[in-house]
């Protein structure tokens, strides 16, 4: 009986950023929003801290990643994929969570953008100060 396990996506978030990350059993292909993560991310940077996950557990050649990532910039993505791939691994090896915990790639990262205050142009600049 070859019946295929369906495997539920995981998420991972940070700032703006949502992604999901689909695990599979295969060769260790990489694929974001139909591309490569190089040509998607474009800093090589990016995508090894992307990929830090597969590389702390020695696992890059052992499964196939798909993801869908949108919102955010290229940075925050990279940081939504990062997690995403940590709880999709933890969810088919759950050995390896202790692993991934010490790494912090489980917790979520909170800091997000300052919002703007009113009576100033930004968040923490303040409009230049006259005192005649």
């Amino acid at each position: 009986m070859n019946v295929t396990q369906t495997v539920k996506p995981r998420t991972g978030r940070r700032k703006e950023a949502v992604a999901r990350v689909r695990l599979t059993a295969g060769t260790g292909k990489l694929t974001v929003n139909d591309r490569t993560p190089l040509e998607y991310l474009s800093r090589a940077t990016l995508v090894q801290h992307a990929v830090h996950a597969l590389t702390v557990t020695n696992t890059a050649g052992k499964y196939d990643v798909v993801a869908r990532v949108h919102g955010g910039g290229l940075s925050g993505q990279a940081g939504a994929l990062r997690m995403a791939i940590a709880r999709a691994l933890v969810a088919e090896d759950e050995a390896l969570r202790g692993l991934l915990g010490r790494e912090g790639l489980l917790t979520r990262d909170a800091r997000m953008k300052e919002r703007k205050k009113y009576g100033q142009p930004g968040a923490r600049k303040r409009f230049q100060f006259s005192k005649r």
